[in-house]
């Protein structure tokens, strides 16, 4: 009918197997693209994390958003303002707002949908050595033209009013300094493991021949199966075939 076929881009998260939750750090994303993708897959029953909210992106100078967010928090019920509609300032929350946007929020469905997602500002314990994506189709440095203006969300909750950004900001730079001391020592503690299997490999040489036959050493997977197997048996068994023949020949001489 003359519309032009375009090729559908998959999410991200839908190449994966279903899991029971999904932990994305959201440092670098755009905000829009990374609702977007959200909305999509807690609408389909997976359960997302979104950390580090403070570090998203939003494409546009600081100063533009700036007067576009003001300009929103004029908006507000004239007989009772304290009816709403409410302006949250916390990253996380604004993150939240604008994946509620996306979503039918008032009905059943999708009620059900934004209590699989929970955000956070920083990077909670519980969450803190646990793997974390990242979605390549929200990534700023991938989606945004070079040279553009971007702002950063933290940065722009603290001039509409949001007073934690510079907690946070050291709460950051404590937990990643722990986590370069516990890998250092995690490296350190591998270097010893991997010295002393060295220097006792021949001690445990019959012990591990011993483990080998009872199914416990070494395993080599044979990915080619057993057609390899079967054909290099069958080699084996013709050459032995021809070194029977040359011997009988020689006998017969």
């Amino acid at each position: 009918h003359g519309f032009a076929q375009t090729k559908k881009v998959q999410s991200y998260l839908e190449t994966m197997p279903f899991q029971k939750e999904v932990l994305i750090d959201g440092k670098g994303h755009l905000l829009g693209r990374l609702a977007s993708t959200i909305c999509k897959e807690i609408q389909a029953g997976q359960k997302i994390v979104v950390v580090r909210c403070e570090e998203i992106n939003i494409s546009g100078s600081l100063f533009r958003n700036k007067l576009k967010y003001y300009a929103f928090l004029k908006k507000r019920m004239n007989t009772n303002p304290k009816k709403g509609p409410f302006h949250y300032r916390a990253p996380s929350r604004i993150l939240w707002r604008v994946v509620r946007g996306m979503i039918a929020h008032k009905k059943s469905k999708g009620k059900a949908a934004l209590a699989r997602l929970k955000t956070f500002e920083g990077c909670p314990e519980e969450f803190n050595r646990k793997k974390k994506l990242c979605i390549p189709r929200a990534l700023k440095n991938l989606r945004l033209k070079p040279g553009r203006k971007f702002c950063r969300l933290g940065d722009l909750s603290t001039l509409a009013g949001w007073r934690h950004n510079d907690l946070i900001n050291k709460l950051e730079a404590k937990r990643m300094a722990r986590n370069a001391a516990f890998y250092e020592k995690k490296k350190a503690m591998s270097k010893i493991t991997e010295e002393a299997r060295a220097a006792t490999k021949d001690e445990l040489k019959d012990i591990d021949a011993q483990l080998a036959e009872l199914g416990y050493g070494e395993i080599k997977p044979n990915y080619k199966g057993k057609a390899e197997e079967e054909e290099k048996a069958a080699d084996a068994g013709d050459d032995a075939g021809d070194d029977d023949d040359d011997d009988d020949d020689d006998d017969d001489e």
